[in-house]
Parts: C-alpha cells; structure tokens; sequence
C-alpha cells in the first residue's frame, strides 16, 4: 500500500523528465533517500481520462501563482508531503495546450484535503484548492505545455501498472494451482477435475500473454519507437482484462474462503480492480487503440 508508485514513477519521472536543473537537484535526491513522499493531481470530476480537460485554474499575481480548483481521487495525497497538481493558465477548457503544473507543499494555506480509503487498502483525497499561493519557481517544465509530459508520464504509468499486474497474477496463479492439488472434494483434489484443469490453463495463457505484452511495451518505450503510446494502451486493455479474469477465475476456484478478508487471493483481486481504473480502464484503452489504428 506503499506509495512508490505515485512518489518514484509518477512525481519522480515528471520531476526527471521536465524539472530543472535547480528543482532535481532540490527533489530528486529526497524521493531517492526515502525522505519525501510525493502524489500527482491531475484527475477531475468530470474529466474522465483526459489530460487536457481541465478547470483548475492558475493565474499569474507578480512573482507567484495563485491555484483554485479541485482535484478527485489523488492517490497518496494523504501521505504526501508535495502535489503536482495540474491547473490550466490559459485557454480553454479542453483545450491542449495552456495546461502546466506545479509544485504545491501539501500543508499550503486554503489547500483542504478530504481523505478516504480506496478498494484495495491505500488512500486517497478530493483536493480543493482556494486562492493557494505558489512560487513561481515552483512551475514545472514550461508553462502550458503540461498535457505532452503527462502523456509520457502515462507510458511509464501503464508500464509499471502492467508490470504489477502480471505480478498479482502470477501470484494468483500459483495460489489457485496449489490449493486445487490439496482441496478435496467427492474424495479426491479438485485439480483432478478436467473441467477446472482447463480453466487453469486459460489462467496461465492469460499470464504469459500478459507477460509477452507488458515486456514489449517496456522494451518500446525504453528505445522510445515512436508508436509507445499506441502500444500502452493496447497492454493496458489486454492486461487488465487479463488480469479480471484470472481473478475472478482465482476468487471462485478457492470457494467460499475466496471472498474472504483472511485470504489474499481477494486483496489481490482489489488491487488488480484499483490497477485498472489507474489511468484509463481496459474499455477506454481498447477504444483510444483502435483510434490510433
């Protein structure tokens, strides 16, 4: 439940990717020490997936920034000792452009934080931002060119979501395949049962095709090819329901002890449903693929 996460893959990669040479110096090594924590807002109530569809707002007043708006759903925020928060300084609504973001201390003045506890046991909070003051040098990367780093930044997301997942399911597997060589019913263990045999093969299909997609998509982005982004959102669709079914299959092999909180093939299941809403779900990620075709 850790945020690493958010704190070295979302906050770390945006700081790496468009920070200055001044701001890596400050943040960087504290993220590597272990020393700060660190959440992105960048979601909406009403924007969907979309980066570029924002209404927090950030206006220039002399030698800062002034942010008010809200953000939903901040994973981490609870925790965290600084938000990239995303505001848009010019523009449009959805417009691409005139989207940046910035560095804000979480214990800033009129920054309120409404925390909750999300389906898979970490924390989140609904941000409202009323007039906070922001440092100017707190801007990260260039003022209304924020939705291109976001953008990256969700390579390295889906990346690490898929990494995890295959994790979860590889996890789910062996736990399910153990527990049918030793569970007996009518007498004998339920693994020699040809019916659910087959369905454990699908489980294991599943994985390695979730394995095969989720390194291609590591290897492209690490050689930056220019079709990593098609390619993200085609192993966050097929991960993800890869990654559904073989914990549905998981949770009803093991039976009724399969839905309980004593067992961790249902924490697992929680946290592959938390991974699939994390930037986009399957279904958006299949569309956004064919739109790209």
């Amino acid at each position: 439940v850790e945020p690493y996460f958010e704190t070295v893959v979302l906050a770390g990669g945006l700081i790496e990717d468009i920070g200055s040479p001044e701001q890596r110096q400050v943040f960087l090594p504290k993220i590597m020490e272990g020393e700060a924590i660190w959440a992105l807002a960048w979601t909406e109530g009403r924007s969907r997936y979309d980066f570029d569809n924002v209404t927090t707002s950030a206006r220039r007043d002399g030698d800062k920034f002034v942010l008010s708006g809200t953000k939903a759903a901040v994973i981490g925020a609870p925790w965290a000792d600084k938000l990239i928060v995303s505001a848009r300084t010019s523009g449009g609504q959805r417009d691409r452009f005139g989207v940046s973001l910035f560095v804000v201390d979480r214990h800033s003045a009129n920054l309120h934080l409404q925390s909750f506890k999300t389906i898979d046991g970490r924390r989140a909070a609904e941000l409202t931002l009323m007039d906070v003051e922001v440092p100017a040098d707190q801007l990260l990367g260039t003022e209304g060119d924020a939705v291109a780093a976001l953008e990256a930044c969700r390579g390295r997301a889906i990346a690490a979501l898929c990494a995890e997942a295959v994790g979860t399911m590889s996890v789910l597997n062996s736990a399910t395949l153990e527990y049918s060589k030793t569970r007996k019913q009518f007498g004998v263990a339920l693994g020699t049962f040809q019916v659910l045999q087959h369905r454990m093969v699908d489980m294991f299909i599943a994985l390695e095709e979730a394995i095969s997609l989720t390194q291609h998509l590591n290897l492209s982005l690490d050689a930056q090819e220019p079709d990593g982004s098609k390619l993200a959102s085609g192993a966050k669709s097929k991960v993800g329901y890869a990654a559904r079914f073989v914990a549905e299959q998981a949770v009803q092999l093991h039976g009724g002890m399969g839905m309980s909180d004593e067992l961790n093939v249902g924490h697992y299941f929680k946290r592959i449903s938390s991974i699939n809403v994390q930037f986009g779900d399957p279904a958006y990620h299949l569309m956004r693929y064919a739109q790209q075709s």
